[in-house]
């Protein structure tokens, strides 16, 4: 059953509050990463590039869980457990700039590798859970 990603929940992945993203690896230990995030519609929007360790892990295994912690209060936190319902190239480059400008009030994500490849992932929630505040 799907979840609404709404309320405080919402609020605190609209702000520029890190999350952190758990995958499993091969072996089935947890593999955690902190990344950028924002949330579109009924679902949780990642954006990494194209090589990196944890969208392999998430192509593996769609089984996700996202934290993202209120920056202003760090005893505050959303718990997010879904799947990958989407994975594309498409939009992922204005999507990481997007990212750029909510984080770091950029235009333009400044970190560019050359020859780097985006790709943005839709997170489809199932649980969803808020602590603190």
């Amino acid at each position: 059953m799907n979840e609404k990603i709404e309320g405080r929940v919402r609020e605190l992945l609209e702000a520029p509050n890190f999350v952190a993203v758990a995958t499993l690896d091969k072996d089935g230990s947890p593999d955690v990463k902190v990344v950028w995030a924002d949330v579109d519609g009924g679902h949780i929007v990642l954006n990494s590039a194209e090589g990196r360790k944890w969208p392999q892990n998430a192509r593996r295994d769609p089984r996700v869980t996202v934290t993202v912690v209120n920056h202003d209060n760090p005893y505050e936190y959303a718990q997010i457990r879904g799947r990958v319902v989407e994975d594309t190239h498409d939009g992922a480059d204005e999507n990481i700039d997007q990212l750029a400008k909510k984080y770091l009030d950029k235009d333009e994500y400044p970190f560019r590798q050359p020859g780097e490849q985006r790709v943005k992932f839709l997170v489809e929630p199932e649980s969803v859970s808020v602590q603190g505040g």
